[in-house]
């Protein structure tokens, strides 16, 4: 098994925007989003040096099996550039052979060098596998703290007026 793990570009948004479709039905999530959508939001990961985040392309025996996406923030806490492994996907059939930890290994390499000083990531709570490989890699829960998300990019989302504000 030859697994490499390449920056991706913007000419590999062909072969990406399937394995993204693939995550989203997996995690449930996304169901609104169109290709169109799909596609928009991985360009600017995908231009060299985006100050946005970077997308790795996984493949194995030269087929593309995952991505992993990473987007850039900044933390107080963690003194520095912190990222996000905002979604990581490995096709069903490639899981359990260790590719995800061999690929999060390289990824945290990777993000040191770019001068990231805390890597996060989100995993479904009923995801018993991904927990436990995460874990293998040095995650740690952080029991004190709940993600909480506010889509702002939504016509569902609410609202509301400041007290004071028209």
């Amino acid at each position: 098994m030859a697994v490499t793990l390449r920056l991706a570009s913007t000419s590999d948004a062909s072969l990406l925007l399937p394995l993204v479709s693939a995550y989203h039905a997996f995690e449930n999530i996304g169901a609104q989003l169109s290709d169109e959508s799909r596609m928009a939001a991985l360009q600017p990961l995908l231009t060299p040096d985006s100050v946005a985040g970077r997308i790795w392309l996984i493949k194995e025996d030269g087929n593309a099996i995952g991505y992993l996406a990473l987007c850039f923030g900044y933390s107080i806490e963690f003194g520095g550039r912190d990222a996000f492994v905002d979604e990581f996907y490995i096709r069903p059939e490639s899981r359990g052979q260790g590719i995800g930890a061999l690929c999060l290994e390289r990824i945290k390499r990777e993000t040191q060098k770019l001068g990231i000083a805390a890597l996060h990531l989100i995993v479904d709570r009923n995801n018993a596998p991904a927990q436990r490989l995460y874990a293998g890699q040095g995650f740690t829960e952080r029991e004190r703290f709940q993600l909480l998300s506010c889509p702002l990019n939504s016509d569902q989302t609410p609202v509301r007026a400041l007290k004071g504000e028209a």
